[in-house]
């Protein structure tokens, strides 16, 4: 009994130690998605003004006043459907970028070949990332 409580004690001190370790070393899955797929349209800061924005037939979206153009709320449902993609929302008209659900979905099967999945999971842990960041560059 003794030997179990003292392992168990022992066990929660090099967990406690791994995740200071961890923290230090934490990645914003978010911004890095942001970084990778949106910011050379929407730009560094979210205002639609990335490096190939100047190419674009329809400007990007300032991605800094989704909330406030929204009545203060951050519109979650709504920037979910518009990167996802897959369903067309009613009232948006014409795709102006990449449909990111289906984008994911085959990146799912090129990286996570080899174990048992959810290849739908994959696609929201992305985008639920992504809007989270987006959420921080608010104004």
């Amino acid at each position: 009994m003794k030997l179990t409580t003292v392992t168990y004690s022992l066990g929660v001190f090099l967990c406690s130690i791994g995740n200071l370790s961890v923290a230090a070393e934490r990645v914003d899955f978010g911004r890095e998605e942001y970084r990778e797929n949106c910011l050379i349209c929407h730009g560094e800061a979210g205002d639609g003004n990335g490096p190939y924005a100047h190419m674009l037939t329809k400007s990007a979206s300032d991605l800094t006043k989704l909330a406030r153009e929204n009545r203060g709320g951050f519109p979650f449902t709504r920037v979910y459907e518009v990167i996802d993609g897959r369903e067309m929302v009613q009232g948006h008209g014409t795709r102006d970028m990449p449909v990111w659900g289906s984008a994911y979905r085959v990146l799912s099967g090129e990286v996570m070949f080899e174990v048992p999945y959810n290849p739908e999971l994959f696609v929201r842990s992305r985008i639920l990332a992504l809007i989270e960041y987006i959420s921080r560059l608010q104004k």
